[in-house]
């Protein structure tokens, strides 16, 4: 089995040293899918490069889609089809080549409500799609199904509204872990990683960006970071950075607002995922989780796409937003759901290149690379399927300013950590699950998470056994997996844990509040907190619960966003990048 670099603390010390000290090729700014996807590519073309973030990796838009490697059906309509064929490479690429352990294959059904017309129109659009995507990651083709079929594989849809559906299969991963595994990746091919570093300004010699100016937020230690290229990675906070440099940028991003919901698995019956149109977007009810026996799990429900000019950092779900969700959902069900079955609630910022039309939906998913100043290149737009193109084109554009030779991307043939021997080692996963001592359930569930890295959680289990023993309040989770998210997937506060190296704080009802006590006192020996921090970490976590459940009863976004700022941010300072 496989070992890597580990982001501890003490990782993470050095790097800010090694930061504040060395020059760099290449100076990533923003640890999303896109700068971690960027500096992956500039460190596997030979470069020396530096990966900086202000708040965790994936803390923003990469944490908090809908969870899906798709080509896009809707772009369709829009006549994309190269954003579409774009797409579902890198859907092939994902669940086949780079990623196999976090990425798997879900049928879905497609539910058709009027007799003909949807048929026909649905059935085209989706056929057209089909034939893009034969044979790219997807393990069967589309079907045409009857009323009678229909209800048989979903048969909690509502007979009156359904006549048949259109069945295929999409690429599902869970973007966190995804985006954060790319970071460390990079790390392990030689890129200086940091989190909680947040860049204050830009330095100048003449008309060129030469640096920035970084705070580490744990700290408050100022440094500067020295390179030839600074790549702006930052999603939605683009223009606040672009700000700090001075000028107008190349292109402005719109922030377009995506929620979704979780609800138990055992509310609604179908053995397959859902999608459906609404009129403002597409509807996803997704199947997500499961129990370390493979029972349980839960159902995604998403999304919305409303414009928001909001706080940045901490997008709110308003009590609108849900209604509107369950309201489209309802109308496929027989068997309704109210609030009382919402499990957990997150909401995302779209990074948009802003165009003239009023509405998010029609605004382009196309990315965009610039130079708007020399040493500087912005990258923004796109969806997270095709992060490794994006970053390939910020890469490009980066390297066009250096006066050497730079080979061309690679990362088309990069696994990520965990994918090299995955599936050796699930065919074998019988007699790893004996050697770990764990249950075989179990160990299925940790491959999906942990692909080959899942010797180094043996590791610790093997020196102390209590922790193959689960979170007592987030039963689905063991004690191993919350230490291993400091120990080496470089969380630094309960947040990083509970809602990015695990998903506690949106699959459990209290939404992580019981677990977070037992989950401080297992890390705090590595993160170096004392009684004091691992009160203050845990009076912050529930603080923030609450402040996102009073958000989610507020009637609109203005009363939504001033009811989750109640809560601060556990980080020094509030900002993106």
């Amino acid at each position: 089995m496989i070992s890597a670099t580990a982001l501890d603390p003490e990782q993470r010390a050095r790097n800010l040293d090694r930061l504040a000290s060395e020059h760099f090729d290449v100076l990533v700014v923003g640890a999303g899918v896109n700068g971690s996807g960027a500096a992956l590519d500039a460190v596997t073309r030979g470069l020396k490069v530096g990966l900086v973030e202000a708040r965790d990796f994936a803390a923003g838009t990469s944490s908090r889609s809908s969870k899906l490697f798709h080509g896009g059906l809707r772009y369709l309509e829009q006549f994309d089809f190269h954003l579409v064929f774009e797409a579902l490479k890198e859907r092939k690429l994902a669940l086949e080549k780079l990623c196999p352990h976090l990425a798997k294959p879900v049928r879905f059904l497609y539910p058709l409500r009027k007799p003909g017309i949807d048929r026909a129109y649905a059935g085209l659009g989706i056929g057209v799609y089909d034939v893009m995507g034969a044979g790219r990651g997807v393990p069967s083709r589309l079907r045409h199904l009857g009323r009678k079929k229909t209800l048989a594989a979903f048969p909690s849809g509502d007979r009156d509204a359904l006549y048949g559906s259109i069945t295929f299969y999409e690429g599902q991963v869970d973007d966190a872990r995804h985006t954060m595994m790319i970071a460390r990746t990079a790390a392990n091919y030689g890129a200086v990683v940091a989190s909680s570093a947040r860049v204050t300004g830009f330095i100048r010699q003449n008309d060129r960006v030469t640096g920035v100016h970084l705070r580490d937020l744990e700290s408050g230690r100022e440094l500067d970071v020295s390179a030839d290229v600074v790549i702006n990675a930052c999603g939605v906070w683009i223009d606040e950075i672009q700000t700090m440099v001075g000028g107008k940028g190349a292109f402005r991003v719109r922030a377009s607002k995506g929620i979704h919901l979780i609800v138990p698995r055992n509310r609604i019956n179908s053995s397959l995922g859902l999608i459906t149109r609404t009129e403002k977007s597409l509807l996803f009810i997704i199947p997500w989780g499961q129990g370390s026996a493979g029972s349980g799990g839960f159902w995604l429900i998403g999304t919305t796409d409303t414009d928001w000019n909001l706080d940045l950092a901490h997008p709110a779900a308003s009590e609108a937003d849900i209604d509107y969700l369950l309201g489209h959902a309802n109308a496929l069900l027989s068997d309704k759901l109210s609030r009382d079955d919402v499990v957990g609630v997150y909401a995302g910022l779209r990074p948009l290149l802003a165009g003239e039309s009023d509405s998010t939906s029609k605004l382009s998913r196309e990315h965009a690379v610039a130079s708007p100043v020399r040493g500087l290149v912005v990258v923004a737009g796109g969806k997270y399927t095709t992060y490794r193109i994006m970053a390939a084109d910020a890469v490009d554009a980066a390297v066009h300013g250096l006066n050497k030779t730079v080979p061309p991307s690679c990362t088309e043939d990069v696994l990520l950590l965990g994918a090299d021997g995955y599936h050796g080692l699930w065919n074998t996963r019988g007699q790893l699950a004996e050697s770990l001592g764990l249950p075989l359930g179990q160990v299925e569930r940790l491959l999906g998470r942990y692909g080959s890295l899942i010797g180094e959680l043996g590791t610790l289990i093997a020196e102390r056994p209590e922790l193959a023993e689960p979170l007592e309040a987030a039963p689905e989770y063991l004690k191993v997996e919350a230490l291993y998210a400091a120990t080496h997937e470089g969380a630094l506060h309960l947040d990083d844990i509970l809602a990015r190296r695990t998903r506690i704080s949106i699959e459990t009802w209290d939404r992580g509040v019981g677990v977070a006590p037992e989950v401080a006192e297992l890390v705090a020996p590595v993160l170096g907190w004392d009684a004091a921090a691992i009160e203050r970490e845990v009076d912050h976590y529930r603080a923030r619960v609450a402040a996102e459940r009073e958000s989610q009863h507020q009637p609109d976004d203005l009363s939504a966003d001033a009811a989750r700022l109640g809560a601060p941010d556990v980080r020094m300072g509030r900002s993106g990048g």
